[in-house]
């Protein structure tokens, strides 16, 4: 008896596998036979889609319908994004909800066709520079309280310490000159930053300036240097590099006295502007919001901030016009109204401390 078994024929055994087996390729022939013409049939259609961004829409032209359209805003797995869709003749515009950037990258699936908008590589010019550093003046005293930084848009916070620095007039670094806190202090639009000399090395008698020294010695030269790679809030770099280099000066350790401004006496019923001549460069900042006239008007600081001109709106008055001082009002060195900065252990102490107002009074001339 053979291995086909007793009275049979191999084509007995084989007979219902074979008819099995062909059934079941010939199944999958029809399934890859319809999956290649229905490739080749969207692949068709597909052929004369064409898609182009249209201001804030996308329009699609060669599409019979929205119905297989979706937009995807972003790499990776992410959800089509919501928006509405209207005719245009023969095109079909989508418009998303909110607009897509055109530097973030985007893709639109239309009947299975994928259509792609790389990011575009975003340019953005320097515009951004050092429009002041205040004091303006060439020289400064040796016991410098701070500088201004003033730019000309608002800046990135957290970079001034890399992108800041003073150099001797060999160009060497001074280190640790300025007070490098974490919180920087810049002003509310983040265009004036506000730069502290470390108090430890203006001070008499204690133990930073008596280790390191003065960071400013009389008689020699300093640059202050921006750096053209410090950020704007855009991201951007500045446009350049600033630079401002000074002399320095005996330190000033005097009280503000107003008593010895001069201060000229307009015309009534005109509009001539007042001039005070301060006799020595003050705080910019403070100068020009803690000094007041009793009119109102425009106010600008002189050269070097050794003075101010003050404009009225309307003609003045021939009454007394007041000049109100606040005692917080301070030179480069800090000293105040009444109350030097630094006082010397031995020095006989002469002034109170405490905020308060002084007050001049100019009568416009006949």
């Amino acid at each position: 008896m053979g291995p086909l078994g007793r009275g049979r024929t191999a084509r007995q055994f084989l007979g219902p596998k074979l008819v099995k087996l062909t059934g079941i390729i010939g199944v999958r022939y029809i399934i890859v036979r319809f999956v290649v013409f229905l490739t080749a049939a969207l692949s068709v259609l597909a052929a004369d889609i064409a898609v182009r961004r249209d201001g804030p829409s996308f329009r699609i032209s060669g599409a019979a319908s929205s119905a297989g359209v979706q937009l995807f805003v972003g790499d990776g797995d992410v959800p089509p994004v919501l928006g509405t869709f209207s005719n245009d003749g023969a095109d079909i515009l989508f418009r998303p909800r909110f607009e897509v950037s055109k530097f973030v990258a985007s893709r639109m699936v239309v009947n299975g066709k994928v259509f792609h908008f790389p990011a575009e590589k975003q340019i953005q010019e320097r515009t951004t520079f050092v429009e002041h550093v205040y004091p303006t003046a060439s020289g400064i005293p040796a016991n410098q309280l701070k500088f201004y930084v003033q730019f000309s848009a608002p800046m990135l916070r957290g970079e001034a310490w890399d992108h800041l620095q003073l150099l001797d007039a060999q160009g060497k670094v001074i280190d640790l000159a300025f007070l490098e806190i974490d919180q920087e202090l810049w002003d509310r639009d983040n265009r004036r930053l506000t730069v502290l000399f470390d108090p430890g090395r203006i001070k008499r008698g204690v133990l930073p300036r008596d280790q390191a020294g003065a960071a400013l010695e009389e008689g020699k030269s300093y640059t202050l240097v921006a750096s053209p790679n410090w950020r704007d809030d855009r991201r951007v770099p500045l446009k350049q590099e600033f630079r401002k280099s000074f002399k320095v000066i005996a330190e000033d350790r005097t009280a503000i006295d107003p008593a010895k401004w001069t201060v000229s006496s307009p015309k009534t019923a005109s509009r001539e502007p007042l001039i005070i001549d301060f006799s020595e460069s003050l705080d910019a900042a403070l100068a020009l919001r803690l000094i007041k006239i009793g009119i109102p008007g425009q106010t600008v600081l002189a050269a070097a901030e050794r003075g101010l001109q003050f404009v009225p709106d309307q003609p003045w008055p021939a009454s007394p016009v007041a000049i109100e001082i606040d005692t917080a009002l301070e030179d480069l060195a800090g000293n105040k109204v009444g109350r030097p900065f630094d006082v010397d252990t031995f020095d006989p102490i002469t002034v109170r401390s405490g905020r308060g107002i002084v007050r001049l009074k100019i009568v416009p001339k006949p």
